[in-house]
């Protein structure tokens, strides 16, 4: 599959590169606030954005350029410092903000970050409201009069709102005591939070990844790199592990045997939990092109539909909304569990794994692998940026060949899926089916084709 990035600054979760280049400088974070701001001066009221961010060192410079924007077209500012993504979505709706951005490249290293933009209801932008907001950043928004220049404060209860917040997607009655909880945050958003929850919540917890410097955020820890939580987990002797990423939207889990967990695995078990409590709607989940073939077919014989979407949560998210699912996700870690949250939240999704653990009295080894994947296999090719205004190395003919080629070759048997990703010059190669040689064969191809390509 091959995905056209229509637009110049927002690709599949906002506006993401390198800091002080591109898109990612203080000017154009200024500009993005200007006319994002200008974009929700809706009605008569006082406005207000409600701004949170991660912990990297970037994130002082385009928190202070996006202020500057907001401000000077008269919407006032409420800053939350570090928090997680899903915690600037729930803050937006509680205190009824016009629009809702954090500061974060997610799972990315320090040297990038990002803009995400929420709506006054908590949800991301539409396409058309991104698309508007791009057409405004070539242009000089109107300035507010000096008397109408908006004000900026922070907050000093955010984190005790947000844990609030997550605490309460638990049953009233339900407690963590007794279990013996690893978790990585990644030196990203969630430090502070997450731990906290689960310690009010009865567990012993075994915190790493909570010493943010500006420069360490997803280095060597997070759900990206899940080596140090598999060796928290081993070493201290904890009943799970859980791994967030940079800005908490995503989850990965480890068992107590140190094995990894992936999001297909983790939406099977709250699927069909829900599902045998009759809770489950739309008959089935959503995940993208790339949840593997074993959780179709698990879910297939539960009598559960897998519904398929583009990769990125928002994809995701907007097939949830349209038909009636609760539940969905990606193979990656975004967990969307509307019933509790607006966007992907990991520290819930985590909560929701320990309840059932609670409830099942079953070890984390017996209750989280729940279908055997099939052979799947995922590489990564990068190419040049300049590449991408001449459609990158998919446009090769050496490639349309080996594409075909391969595709040919799983017929019936596996699946194939190539796609350029939308937030850095790569190309994403996955196979998976039946034959593990044949998969590995077929990525095997292509990318060498793609390496030719890309020179």
């Amino acid at each position: 599959m091959i995905t056209v990035m229509s637009k110049q600054y927002f690709g599949t979760d906002g506006i993401r590169g390198r800091t002080n280049a591109g898109a990612m400088t203080a000017s154009v974070a200024m500009r993005v606030g200007q006319a994002a701001g200008t974009r929700f001066l809706r009605g008569d009221h006082k406005h207000r954005v409600v701004i949170g961010k991660d912990t990297r060192l970037s994130g002082y410079m385009l928190e202070n350029a996006m202020v500057a924007g907001f401000t000077s077209v008269g919407m006032d500012v409420v800053l939350l410092g570090p928090m997680p993504t899903p915690a600037v979505a729930l803050l937006t709706r509680e205190l009824r903000a016009d629009v809702g951005v954090m500061i974060s490249a997610s799972h990315n290293p320090y040297e990038d970050n990002g803009i995400k933009l929420f709506g006054p209801d908590g949800f991301k932008l539409s396409d058309e409201d991104e698309l508007a907001i791009e057409a405004m950043l070539s242009t000089d928004q109107p300035l507010a009069a000096s008397e109408d220049i908006g004000r900026a404060r922070r907050i000093e209860d955010a984190r005790g709102r947000y844990i609030h917040a997550v605490k309460a997607s638990l049953p009233d009655n339900l407690r963590l005591d007794g279990l013996k909880i690893a978790v990585d945050c990644a030196n990203g958003a969630a430090y502070q939070v997450a731990p906290s929850a689960f310690w009010e919540l009865g567990a012993e917890v075994e915190a790493v990844g909570v010493g943010p410097n500006g420069k360490n955020i997803n280095d060597a820890c997070g759900s990206t790199h899940v080596e140090l939580i598999r060796r928290t987990v081993l070493d201290t002797g904890a009943d799970i592990g859980i791994a967030l990423d940079g800005d908490a939207d995503r989850l990965i889990v480890v068992d107590e045997k140190g094995r990894t967990v992936d999001g297909d695995q983790i939406m099977a078990l709250i699927g069909t939990q829900l599902a045998d409590r009759q809770e489950l709607r739309g008959g089935g989940i959503v995940a993208t092109i790339m949840s593997n073939l074993g959780l179709e077919r698990f879910l297939a014989g539960r009598g559960l539909e897998l519904a398929r979407t583009k990769v990125g949560d928002r994809h995701v998210l907007e097939k949830m909304r349209a038909g009636g699912f609760n539940v969905g996700g990606e193979q990656s870690g975004h967990m969307i569990l509307l019933d509790h949250a607006t966007t992907g939240d990991g520290t819930i999704a985590a909560l929701q794994v320990l309840a059932a653990l609670v409830q099942s009295g079953k070890r984390a080894s017996e209750l989280l692998h729940l279908f055997d994947p099939v052979p799947q296999l995922l590489r990564n090719v990068s190419f040049s940026g300049d590449q991408k205004s001449r459609g990158g190395p998919l446009e090769d003919a050496r490639v349309k060949s080996a594409i075909a080629d391969a595709e040919a070759s799983l017929a019936g048997k596996g699946r194939l899926v190539i796609r350029p990703s939308g937030t850095e010059p790569v190309i994403r190669v996955m196979a998976e089916g039946d034959d593990e040689g044949q998969v590995e064969a077929a990525v095997s191809s292509i990318c060498a084709a793609v390496e030719d390509a890309a020179g």
